[in-house]
C-alpha cells in the first residue's frame, strides 16, 4: 500500500485505523483496500448537494472498475469539491491510486475483495433509489423488517463474512472450526455494528427524510417516522427503541462468540474484533440511559473512552477470566437468533 493511502484511512475513520493497525501484516493490506473503497463509494453516495441520479451513475462505474469491466479513468472532481472533509475530498480525487491496489491482490483475494464491494455499493445504489426523494418534509420509513435485515447485511454484515475468509485463508487455514457458524457470527456482528449506528443516527437521518426503523414495527406500537421523537409519544418511541438496542447487543454477543472462537494465538485479530464491539456496547448503554430529547445531542463514546477500552483489552487479553468479563453478561447479552421480524 502506497504510503499516501494508510494516511487516507487514518484521516477517513479514526475507529477503523486502530483496528487495522492492529491486524496482522498478511491481512492488513487486503482488509484496508477493501475499507478505502467502501469508504471513497460511501462518500459519493452521501454527497447530496449532488443529485441522486449523478451519485448513481458515479457509483456505478466505480464498481464497474472495481470488477475489472472497464477501464476508463475516473474522474470525480466534481464531487470532491463538494466535500466538507480534506480527506474525503482526497479519497476522491486519489480514486485512481486506490483502484491500482487492486492489481497487488492474489487473484483469491481479488474475488473477495471484488464480492465484498459488489455486496456494499449495491446497498448504497438501493438506499439512494430508496430515498430519493426523501426530506424533512417527507420521510420514507423502511416497510419491514426484511428490509432492515438486508439493509443491514449488505452493507456491514457481509463485511464481517469477508473479514472471516480473508482471515481465514491467511492466518488460521488448518485450525479445526465449525466455518459455517464462524461466518453467521461474522455476519451478526456486522449487522450489529450497523444496527448500533442506525440507533445513535437516528436523528440525524430523520432529519434527512430516512427512517431505518421499519413501518411494520412502528404501526402496531402507534407510532408513524413524522413524530417518532416527539414527546408525546416518547414513551411509545422508547418501548420500541430499546428492543432495537437489545437486538444490537445480542448482535454483538455472536461477534464476541465469533471473537472468542478464533484461535488464542491471534490476539492481533482478536482483540482488532474486540474494539469494535466493546465500543458498540458501551454506545448502546449510553443511548440506553438517555430519553427522547438526550438522543438528538447525537451520543457517541469519547476518544478518552476509546483509549480506555483498548488499554484495558490489552491488558487483560492473557488473563482469560478478566477478558471475559469485558463484555456484559446482564440478560440483554445473549446471542440469540432471535430478530425483530
Amino acid at each position: 500500500m502506497s504510503n499516501q493511502l494508510p494516511a487516507l484511512l487514518k484521516a477517513t475513520s479514526r475507529s477503523f485505523y486502530l483496528t487495522l493497525r492492529m491486524l496482522p501484516v498478511r491481512v492488513r493490506p487486503q482488509i484496508g483496500l477493501a475499507y478505502l473503497l467502501a469508504r471513497t463509494s460511501d462518500t459519493i453516495a452521501d454527497t447530496e448537494l449532488v443529485a441522486p441520479a449523478q451519485r448513481l451513475d458515479a457509483l456505478q462505474k466505480l464498481r464497474g472498475r472495481i470488477l475489472g469491466q472497464n477501464a476508463e479513468p475516473l474522474n470525480f472532481g466534481e464531487l470532491a469539491q463538494h466535500q466538507g472533509s480534506p480527506a474525503e475530498k482526497l479519497l476522491l480525487e486519489k480514486v485512481e491510486d486506490s483502484l491500482a491496489l487492486l492489481k497487488t491482490l492474489s487473484s483469491a483475494d481479488l474475488k473477495l475483495v471484488c464480492n465484498v464491494l459488489t455486496t456494499i455499493t449495491g446497498g448504497q445504489e438501493l438506499d439512494l433509489r430508496r430515498f430519493a426523494r426523501a426530506s424533512a418534509e417527507k420521510i420514507i420509513p423502511l416497510e419491514t423488517a426484511s428490509e432492515l435485515e438486508d439493509y443491514t447485511y449488505r452493507v456491514a454484515g457481509c463485511v464481517g463474512e469477508f473479514w472471516t475468509k480473508i482471515c481465514r485463508a491467511h492466518l488460521f487455514p488448518r485450525a479445526r472450526l465449525d466455518e459455517a457458524q464462524l461466518i453467521n457470527d461474522g455476519i451478526r456482528f456486522g449487522k450489529g455494528l450497523q444496527l448500533v449506528n442506525i440507533l445513535r443516527d437516528l436523528p440525524a437521518d430523520l432529519k434527512k427524510g430516512r427512517c431505518y426503523l421499519p413501518l411494520e414495527k412502528l404501526e402496531p406500537a402507534g407510532l408513524l417516522p413524522e413524530v417518532l421523537l416527539s414527546p408525546a409519544t416518547g414513551g411509545k418511541f422508547l418501548t420500541v427503541y430499546h428492543r432495537y438496542l437489545d437486538e444490537a447487543q445480542a448482535r454483538l454477543a455472536a461477534g464476541w462468540r465469533y471473537t472468542n472462537t478464533l484461535p488464542f494465538g491471534q490476539f492481533r485479530v482478536r482483540l482488532a474484533c474486540a474494539w469494535p464491539i466493546l465500543i458498540g456496547v458501551r454506545t448502546i448503554e449510553r443511548l440506553r440511559a438517555g430519553g427522547v430529547f438526550d438522543l438528538q445531542q447525537r451520543i457517541k463514546v469519547s476518544r478518552g473512552e476509546v483509549r480506555w477500552i483498548i488499554l484495558r483489552s490489552t491488558l487483560a487479553y492473557p488473563l482469560p477470566f478478566v477478558w471475559r468479563s469485558l463484555f456484559p453478561t446482564d440478560g440483554k447479552a445473549v446471542a440469540s437468533d432471535a430478530k425483530l421480524a
